[in-house]
C-alpha cells in the first residue's frame, strides 16, 4: 500500500467512526456534503447532485443538498461547507447504463443524471456508498491524492462510465481529455477558479488546473467523447470548457468529456490519481497511496483508521449518543479543510502560477483558507490538536503571501486569490497558530511581512478593484486608516465600520505576535492601533447607548441613507441599530460586541456592566424572555454566522457567567442537532464546527491571536485531549441535561474562581475539574479579578 498510508504512532482504542454521521449539515445552509475523504485530504469523492430549485445552477455549494433527488456524477474534489455558489467538484464520473445518443453538456446539471434514495447510500468517515435507480450500485473510498470507485452494474445493463472532465460546480476555461483504451487509462486535466464569480467579474476567472490519471480494472469495448453539443462516437480524445458565462455562471451547451464502454453487466473499478501540477505527478500520487491490486475495501479501511486518529485525539466519556454524535462529527467536520496541496514529491502549484516544492521543516503545503472564518476558532482547534499541523498552515499562508507579492489574501482557493470577504484575518490566523504552541514555521518572517503589509499600502489597498465583496487589497483603505485611525465612508471597503472593527482586530493579532516573540516595539505600536475602534464609536448613536457607525473622513456620523420604495427617491434618517450599512453579513446591534481583546474597555464605553450585561440581555432573548439566537431579527443575536459566534462568552467578562452557561447549553441543545439541518448557516470550512467541539468542552478561545480559554461548562464528563505537549484533561463527574451550572472549578488540582484559563494551560496541559449544579451558582466566577484579561495600553 505505500508509506503514505501507514497510520502509525496512533492507537486505535475505538472507532470513533462510527459516531460521525455525514449527513448533519446537508442541508440548512450547512453546505458540508458527505463522501470519501481523508484527514485533510486532496481528494474528496463526492456525490454531486443535480439541482434542487431549477432556478438555480447547482444543488448548494457542497455539491450536494440533502432535498436532492438525482445525482449527475461523483467529483474528485470539494471544499466543506463554503458559501456562494461553491467552486471545485472537479470531474465528475458518472455510471450509466444507457447509450450517449445526447451529449451531456446539452444539460450538464441533469443530462444523464440518476435518481437516489437516502435510503439507499451509507456515508461513513473514508467511504460512501449509494444505490442509483438506474441499478448501478456505488462504492467510493480516498486515501490522501487518489480516490477508488467501484461500480457494479446490472446484470443485464450496459456498463458505461462518462467522464465529464470539464463539469467543475461553476465551470471551467478548459478541459481535455484522453482515453488509452488498450490499458484502460483515462488522463485529463481541467481548468477552473470562478468562485463566487458571479458576484463580481474580479473572481470570475481561472485560477488553477486540476490534473487526473484515471485506471479502470476492466477491458475497455466502447470509447466516445463529445464536446459541447455534439457526440463522436469511438473517438478517444475530447477538449473544450464550459466557461464561466457572462453572469458567472456556465450555461448549457458548452463542455467536453469522454465515456467508457465495458460490455454487459460488469463490476468496474477505478483507481484516481490527481494533482495541480502536472499529470505526471497524478500519476505518481496515484501509484504513491496505491498499487494496481489495491481494493476499495484497502482504501476505505485505511481512511477510517486515519480518521479514528484523528478523532481520537479528543475523548470524551458521559454524554448522551445524540451529543457524542454531534460533538464528533463536528470535530470530523473541522478535520476536512485546509486540504493538501502538495504532491507526494513535494511540489505544488503556486500562486504566482509556478511550481514550488515544500522545504523543510515544513511537511505539507495546504490550501483552501476562508479567512474570515477560519481565524476565530478553527485553526486554533487544528494546532491545539496537532502543533505541526498548524506551523504547516502557518508556512502555507506565508508561502501564499510570498507568491503573491507579499499579499496575505483573505480567502484562497487551491491557487488562487479570491479576496472574498473583508478584513485582513491572516495576523488572526498566524498569531493563533503561534500561541497554540506552533512553531515549526519562519515565526520572525512572517510577523514581518504581517507588519509591512499592515504598514505600507500597496497598489491594492488604494483602489476599489473587486470591492464591495471581492476588494482586492489586503487592507483595503490602508491609507486613510492610517492617517484617520479608521476606514471612512467612501474608502475601499465592504462595509466602514466592519473593516474597522476586522482591522483592529488584526492589529490586535500583531501586538500579540510580536509579543510572543519578544518585539517589544512592535507589540505595543500595534497594540496602540488596536484601540482605534474606539475612533467609530458614536456613544449617542441610539436611545439606548452607543453603537458603531459608519463616519465620514471629515469626523461626523452620517446619517444613514435609503430607498424604502425603490423609487430612488433616497431618503435620510437617523441610525437604528438594525441597521446594515457600514457592516458585513450583520448589523449595528451585532457588530457592538466585536472587541474581543478588549471587553472591559468596550463595556465601560457602554456604562459599565450593569449596562453591558442589559444590553446583552436583549440581544439573546426577546421580550418573552425566549432565546433569541437565530432567525430572531438584526437586534439579535446570529449564532449561525461568524460575527456573533463570540458574544455567548462575553457575561464571564461582566461577572455573571452562570448567564454564559446556560445560553451556551441552549445553543448546543437547540441548534446544533444530529440531523440534516443541523448546523446553523454554513460550515465555512469547519469553522462553525469548531465553535460546536470547543463549547461542548466548556472552552472558547476568544481572544484572537492568544491561547487564552474562556469557560463555560462541559456536556460530557470526561474529556482528554490528547497533545503531544501534555495532555489536557477536564473532568465534569455531574454533568448532565440539568447540571450545567458551574459552582466551582478546579485547575490542577487548586481551587479558582477565575472564568477563564491562561496560555500556559492550553500549551503545556493540565486537569480541569468542573463542579456542576443544577441552578446558577452566582457566586462564582463574580469577583472583580475573576474576568478574562483584556488588553489596552498601560498609561504613561
Amino acid at each position: 500500500m505505500g508509506a503514505v498510508l501507514s497510520s502509525a504512532g496512533f492507537a486505535q482504542e475505538r472507532d470513533r467512526a462510527s459516531y460521525v454521521n455525514q449527513l448533519i449539515g446537508t442541508t440548512n445552509g450547512g453546505n458540508v456534503f458527505p463522501g470519501a475523504t481523508m484527514p485533510f485530504g486532496m481528494v474528496q469523492f463526492t456525490p454531486e447532485a443535480s439541482p434542487v430549485n431549477p432556478r438555480r445552477p447547482i444543488a448548494a455549494p457542497g455539491g450536494y443538498e440533502y432535498r436532492a433527488t438525482e445525482l449527475r456524477g461523483f467529483s474528485l474534489t470539494n471544499v466543506e461547507g463554503w458559501g456562494c455558489a461553491g467552486g471545485s467538484g472537479d470531474v465528475p464520473f458518472m455510471p450509466i447504463t444507457v447509450a450517449v445518443d445526447k451529449s451531456p453538456s446539452s444539460d450538464y446539471r441533469r443530462a444523464y443524471a440518476a435518481g437516489f434514495t437516502h435510503a439507499d447510500e451509507k456515508a461513513e468517515p473514508g467511504s460512501y456508498r449509494v444505490k442509483l435507480a438506474n441499478g448501478v450500485e456505488v462504492s467510493l473510498s480516498a486515501a490522501l491524492r487518489m480516490g477508488v470507485a467501484t461500480f457494479q452494474f446490472p446484470a443485464d445493463a450496459s456498463s458505461r462510465v462518462l467522464v465529464r472532465t470539464s463539469d467543475s460546480e461553476v465551470g471551467s476555461t478548459a478541459a481535455q481529455t484522453k482515453v488509452d483504451a488498450a490499458t484502460g487509462t483515462v488522463t485529463g486535466e481541467v481548468t477552473s477558479g470562478n468562485f463566487c464569480g458571479y458576484i463580481n467579474e474580479e473572481d470570475r476567472r481561472p485560477y488553477y488546473t486540476l490534473h487526473f490519471v484515471a485506471k479502470f480494472d476492466q477491458p475497455v469495448t466502447e470509447t466516445g467523447a463529445w464536446k459541447d453539443d455534439k457526440v463522436m462516437p469511438g473517438a478517444a480524445t475530447a477538449e473544450g470548457g464550459t466557461g464561466f458565462g457572462p453572469k458567472g455562471f456556465p450555461e448549457a451547451g458548452h463542455g467536453s468529456g469522454v465515456w467508457l464502454g465495458f460490455g454487459q453487466g460488469k463490476t468496474v473499478r477505478v483507481r484516481i490519481g490527481i494533482s495541480y501540477v502536472s499529470e505526471a505527478n497524478a500519476a505518481a500520487n496515484l501509484e504513491a497511496d496505491s498499487k494496481t491490486g489495491t481494493t476499495y475495501e484497502d482504501i476505505s479501511a485505511h481512511a477510517r483508521a486515519a480518521w479514528n486518529a484523528q478523532l481520537n485525539r479528543i475523548e470524551t466519556e458521559g454524554g448522551t449518543d445524540e451529543q457524542k454524535t454531534v460533538f464528533t462529527t463536528a470535530l470530523y467536520h473541522a478535520s476536512m479543510t485546509p486540504t493538501t496541496y502538495s504532491d507526494v514529491n513535494g511540489e505544488y502549484m503556486g500562486m504566482d502560477q509556478k511550481v514550488h516544492r515544500v522545504l523543510a521543516p515544513q511537511h505539507v503545503q495546504y490550501a483552501n483558507f476562508s479567512g474570515w472564518d477560519v481565524y476565530r476558532s478553527q485553526l486554533q482547534l487544528l494546532t491545539w490538536l496537532d502543533p505541526e499541523r498548524g506551523s504547516d498552515i502557518a508556512q502555507s499562508l506565508f508561502n501564499q503571501s510570498q507568491q503573491d507579492n507579499g499579499r496575505w489574501d483573505r480567502w484562497t482557493h487551491l491557487g488562487g486569490a479570491t479576496h472574498v470577504m473583508n478584513g485582513d484575518p491572516a495576523d488572526g490566523a498566524v498569531a493563533a497558530i503561534w500561541a497554540f504552541g506552533g512553531h515549526s514555521f519562519d515565526g520572525k518572517a512572517a510577523l514581518a511581512s504581517l507588519v509591512h503589509a499592515a504598514e505600507i499600502p500597496s497598489k491594492e489597498d488604494l483602489g476599489d478593484r473587486g470591492c464591495p465583496v471581492e476588494c482586492a487589497g489586503q487592507r483595503p483603505g490602508l491609507d486613510q486608516y492610517l492617517k484617520l485611525h479608521y476606514i471612512p465612508v467612501g474608502a475601499p471597503a465592504w462595509g466602514p465600520a466592519a473593516d474597522t472593527l476586522e482591522d483592529v482586530s488584526a492589529d490586535f493579532s500583531i501586538s500579540a505576535l510580536a509579543g510572543h516573540l519578544g518585539d517589544k516595539a512592535v507589540e505595543r505600536r500595534f497594540l496602540v492601533r488596536a484601540q482605534y475602534w474606539k475612533n467609530i464609536w458614536n456613544p449617542k448613536a441610539a436611545p439606548d447607548g452607543g453603537y458603531f457607525m459608519n463616519r465620514n473622513a471629515d469626523g461626523t456620523f452620517p446619517m444613514e441613507i435609503v430607498d424604502d420604495d425603490n423609487d430612488s427617491d433616497h431618503k435620510p434618517q437617523h441610525f437604528t441599530p438594525a441597521t446594515g450599512a457600514g457592516f458585513v453579513e450583520g448589523s449595528a446591534a451585532q457588530y457592538v460586541w466585536m472587541v474581543p481583546f478588549n471587553v472591559a474597555g468596550l463595556f465601560a464605553q457602554m456604562g459599565g456592566h450593569d449596562k453591558a450585561v442589559a444590553r446583552l440581555d436583549r440581544f439573546f432573548y426577546d421580550d418573552k424572555g425566549n432565546p433569541a439566537v437565530t432567525n430572531a431579527g438584526d437586534l439579535h443575536a446570529e449564532l449561525n454566522n461568524e460575527p456573533s459566534i463570540e458574544t455567548p462568552w462575553l457575561y464571564d467578562f461582566a461577572g455573571q457567567p452562570w448567564k454564559t452557561q446556560q445560553l451556551v447549553r441552549q445553543v448546543l441543545d437547540s441548534i446544533w442537532k444530529n440531523a440534516p439541518n443541523g448546523i446553523p448557516g454554513n460550515d465555512d470550512l469547519g469553522e462553525m464546527s469548531s465553535w460546536d467541539v470547543f463549547a461542548s468542552m466548556g472552552l472558547y478561545p476568544e481572544i484572537p491571536g492568544r491561547a487564552e480559554l474562556v469557560l463555560g461548562s462541559p456536556i460530557f464528563t470526561r474529556v482528554v485531549v490528547h497533545r503531544a505537549q501534555g495532555d489536557v484533561t477536564i473532568e465534569a463527574p455531574a454533568a448532565d441535561a440539568t447540571h450545567y451550572y458551574v459552582s466551582g472549578v478546579k485547575v490542577n488540582g487548586a481551587a479558582s474562581g477565575k472564568t477563564w484559563l491562561p496560555e500556559s494551560f492550553a500549551q503545556q496541559g493540565g486537569r480541569l475539574v468542573f463542579e456542576l449544579t443544577d441552578t446558577p451558582a452566582k457566586s462564582w466566577g463574580s469577583g472583580a479579578n475573576d474576568a478574562p484579561p483584556s488588553f489596552a495600553p498601560k498609561a504613561q
